[in-house]
């Protein structure tokens, strides 16, 4: 029987990157899956404070070379990767100097918000399903975490419906408690469509803005996990009111919990598990 196949997308994982809570789950859910059979893909940044030497990234030629279009303009991607041997896994980094080449993350050095942070969210969006399609790999699951993979749903469910790739997976969702207090401004839900994507599509991202972006990306989630700290409330009255099945994980150890999860895509209708 062929291994169910998962795609992790994230804007951080550790060791690379420690924003948050995020990155502890990130690197330790795919192990754990790995471990279990599954086989697993990781996609995040490459953001300018990740050093590549202590790191030992190195590009993939053969997945590099493409252009990711963002707001009519053609931005290359550049995919490099790297080991964790002591979990036998890699992870893919799309990199791009304009994009991605900072010595901050998602604020400058005085807190100010970075004004491109709506493009920067395209760009790692489009480019992660472009170098999934490129590695010729095709998930049974993808399984989004943090806001900067908010429009992968989107994508999935709409421009990439019919790519072979895509066309049977399903979309996870994970909820975390973000520190995120921006928008990502009035044009994002325009600059955020693509293929045959329609202004409908993107409505419910609005300006990107804290509620917007989940608002979206459930949307177009098959479900959603709802992680043990403290999930906000706005959040979870959107989870309510979209009706999408929701699944309440406490710790980082309950790992059968997501397999359950993953293996219902396969078996059995979801069932939603949060009281209405």
């Amino acid at each position: 029987m062929a291994k169910t196949k998962i795609l992790f997308v994230t804007h951080e994982m550790s060791p690379f990157l420690e924003l948050s809570k995020i990155s502890e789950i990130t690197r330790q859910l795919p192990q754990a899956m790995q471990e279990k059979g599954y086989e697993i893909r990781i996609l995040m940044p490459r953001f300018g404070n990740i050093n590549e030497r202590r790191n030992r990234l190195h590009e993939v030629i053969r997945l590099s070379g493409m252009n990711i279009v963002v707001d009519n303009n053609d931005n290359p991607l550049i995919i490099k990767v790297a080991s964790i041997p002591a979990a036998r896994m890699q992870v893919y980094f799309l990199d791009n100097e304009e994009y991605f080449q900072r010595k901050h993350v998602f604020c400058d050095e005085c807190g100010k918000f970075f004004e491109d942070n709506n493009e920067r969210t395209v760009f790692f969006c489009k480019g992660a399903l472009e170098t999934v399609k490129k590695l010729g790999w095709a998930p049974d699951v993808v399984h989004c975490h943090g806001w900067m993979s908010a429009l992968i749903p989107a994508y999935v469910k709409t421009a990439y419906k019919d790519d072979p790739t895509f066309k049977d997976a399903k979309v996870i969702y994970s909820l975390y408690k973000e520190d995120f207090n921006f928008s990502l401004g009035e044009n994002f839900a325009e600059i955020a469509r693509t293929g045959n994507m329609t202004a409908a599509d993107v409505a419910a991202y609005g300006t990107g803005d804290y509620a917007g972006l989940y608002q979206g990306a459930l949307a177009y989630s098959d479900a959603v996990v709802l992680t043990g700290d403290e999930v906000d409330e706005q959040l979870l009255n959107i989870v309510k009111t979209s009706e999408i099945p929701a699944f309440e994980v406490e710790s980082n150890a309950e790992f059968e919990n997501y397999c359950n999860l993953y293996e219902q895509f396969s078996s059995v209708e979801l069932e939603t598990e949060l009281e209405a």
